[in-house]
C-alpha cells in the first residue's frame, strides 16, 4: 500500500480471515512521543469510518521502544488485487473495459468519496490513483489509503517524514490537479483524481511518454478516443482546471450516464436484503411457481394503436437473483439515491464501545457457512481470578490447516451440545461437525469442571 515501509498480508487467527499488517516507523522517537495523542485521536476516528466501498481499518496499536516508534494499523485484505494490476491485465488480453462494469465501478467510488466528503468536517482521501482503488473477487471495489491525507494533515513537519508521498511517483503525477498541497485545497482534489481514474478504467491504459511519466498530450488522445458523449462529458467536469467549478461527488452519481438501474428497483432491492430474514431463502423461486407466466405485469396505453405490454414470461428470474446477489455484495450502493446528509465522526475515546442501536435490533446479522471440516480439536478450561466461573479456549484445526481460536466464559446452564449448535450457527463450524464437538466439549467438561465444581463425597 502507497505510504507504507512495511506490509504483510496476515491471518486474523480469530476471525478466520486474511487481513493486511501496516507499519509505519518513525525514527525520532521523541517528536514521536510529543504528538502522540494526536496519532491515537486520529487513528480512533479512522476505525470509524465504515462503508462498503472503502478498505476497513480493523484496529491499530503504536509500539514504542529502543530509539524508535511505530504505528501499526491492521486493514481489511481486498483478494484481486489494484485496479491498475486489472487494467494492465484486461489489456493485455486485448479486451476493452466493459460499459456496464464501467458505471459499477465509478457508482461504487463516488459512493465511498461521497461518503467521505459528507463526514463532519470531510475526510479528502488526497491520494486516490488506480493504485489505492482495490478489487474484490465479486467484483466489489474499494479505495483505499484512507488513512494518508489524514495523517499528513494531522501531524506536524517534523512527523511527516516517514509518508512516501504517492504524487513523487512520475507515473501518478497526472492523478493530481494543478492545486494539490496547497492550504486551501478541498474536496475537489479528490473529484480530478476520480476523473482521471475514470478515464483510465474506460480506455485501460493511458500511454507515457517513455520516462513513466503521462503527458498532457497523452490525456487529450485518451479523451478523444471516448465514443460515448456523456461519458466524455461526465469526464471532463471532473477534469475542470478551476476546483470551483467541479461537481461534488454527489452530484455525479446523479449523472444520466451511470443511471444502469432505476432507483425505485434499486430501492426495492435494497428493502428486501434488509429485510430478508423474514421471508424464505428460495423466495424468488417460490414466487415464481406461483405466478401465471402469461399474465400481464405493465402496459403502455397508446391512442390509436395497440399498447406495449409486458409479461412475467419476457422476465429473466436468473437476472433477478444475479441482481439481488450484486446488490448484497454492495455492487449496487445506495448511497446516491439517499438524502446527502453529513456523517459525524465523534473523538472515538468518548465512543461507547457497541453502539447501543445495533445492540437492540431485532435483525439477525448474515453469518457466512462453513463448509470446511475440522480436522483437530484441542480444549483448555481454567477457573478466573475469583475461582468461580470457567473460561474456555476452544483451538479448531480446519482441513486447509487453517486455525480457529475461540473464547467463551461458561454459564453455569451452558451445555455442550448448545455450544456446538451455536458455532454451527454463527459460520464457526461445519454442521456435520456439530455432534463431534458437542461430545468433545461434554469430555472437556468432565475432566476439569467436574471435580471443583461438584466434589465427590465419601
Amino acid at each position: 500500500m502507497p505510504g507504507i515501509q512495511s506490509t504483510f498480508l496476515a491471518m486474523d487467527t480469530e476471525e478466520g480471515v486474511e487481513v493486511v499488517w501496516n507499519e509505519l516507523l518513525f525514527t525520532d522517537k521523541k517528536a514521536f512521543k510529543a504528538h502522540e495523542e494526536k496519532i491515537k485521536t486520529m487513528f480512533e476516528q479512522l476505525v470509524l469510518v465504515d462503508h462498503p466501498n472503502i478498505v476497513k481499518l480493523h484496529k491499530y496499536w503504536l509500539d514504542v521502544k529502543d530509539l524508535k516508534a511505530r504505528v501499526i494499523f491492521i486493514t481489511e485484505y481486498v483478494s484481486s488485487g489494484s485496479l491498475k494490476q486489472f487494467l494492465k491485465k484486461t489489456k493485455k488480453n486485448h479486451k476493452a473495459m466493459n460499459a456496464r462494469a464501467w458505471k459499477r465501478w465509478c457508482t461504487q467510488i463516488l459512493s465511498a468519496l461521497s461518503f467521505l466528503h459528507s463526514c463532519e468536517p470531510p475526510i479528502i482521501h488526497g491520494n486516490l490513483t488506480s493504485d489505492t482503488i482495490f478489487i474484490q473477487h465479486n467484483g466489489l471495489i474499494k479505495i483505499g489509503s484512507v488513512w494518508h491525507r489524514v495523517f499528513a494533515n494531522a501531524l506536524p513537519d517534523d512527523l511527516r517524514s516517514p509518508i512516501r508521498i504517492e504524487r513523487e511517483e512520475l507515473r501518478n503525477l497526472h492523478f493530481f490537479p494543478p492545486e494539490y498541497g496547497q492550504k486551501a485545497d478541498g474536496t475537489a482534489v479528490d473529484i480530478f483524481s476520480f476523473g482521471m481514474c475514470a478515464l483510465e478504467m474506460a480506455v485501460l491504459e493511458i500511454q507515457t511518454n517513455g520516462d513513466t511519466r503521462v503527458s498532457e498530450e497523452a490525456i487529450v488522445r485518451a479523451r478523444h478516443s471516448l465514443d460515448d458523449p456523456n461519458m466524455r462529458e461526465f469526464i471532463l467536469s471532473c477534469l475542470t482546471l478551476n476546483p470551483d467549478k467541479r461537481p461534488t461527488a454527489n452530484n455525479l452519481l446523479f449523472h444520466r450516464v451511470l443511471f444502469e438501474v432505476h432507483s425505485l428497483k434499486l430501492l426495492a432491492a435494497h428493502c428486501f436484503i434488509n429485510n430478508q430474514y423474514l421471508m424464505p431463502e428460495n423466495v424468488v423461486e417460490e414466487k415464481i411457481k406461483e405466478l401465471d407466466l402469461n399474465m400481464v405485469m405493465a402496459e403502455i396505453r397508446r391512442e390509436g394503436r395497440p399498447g406495449a405490454q409486458w409479461r412475467y414470461s419476457e422476465v429473466s428470474f436468473l437476472e433477478l437473483d444475479k441482481f439481488l446477489e450484486d446488490v448484497r455484495n454492495g455492487i449496487y450502493p445506495l448511497m446516491n439515491f439517499a438524502v446527502s446528509r453529513p456523517h459525524a465522526l465523534p473523538r472515538a475515546l468518548s465512543q461507547p464501545q457497541e453502539d447501543p442501536q445495533k445492540a437492540k435490533t431485532p435483525t439477525p446479522e448474515p453469518f457466512d457457512v462453513e463448509t470446511r471440516k475440522v480436522v483437530q480439536m484441542q480444549c483448555n478450561m481454567e477457573l478466573n481470578e475469583d475461582k468461580t466461573q470457567w473460561h474456555l479456549t476452544l483451538l479448531l484445526i480446519l482441513e486447509d490447516k487453517l486455525h480457529r481460536q475461540l473464547s467463551y466464559d461458561l454459564l453455569p446452564t451452558d451445555n455442550s451440545k448448545d455450544l456446538a449448535t451455536e458455532l454451527v450457527h454463527y459460520g464457526f463450524i461445519h454442521e456435520d461437525d456439530c455432534e463431534k464437538l458437542a461430545n468433545f466439549l461434554e469430555n472437556a467438561f468432565h475432566k476439569y469442571r467436574s471435580p471443583p465444581l461438584f466434589p465427590q463425597h465419601r
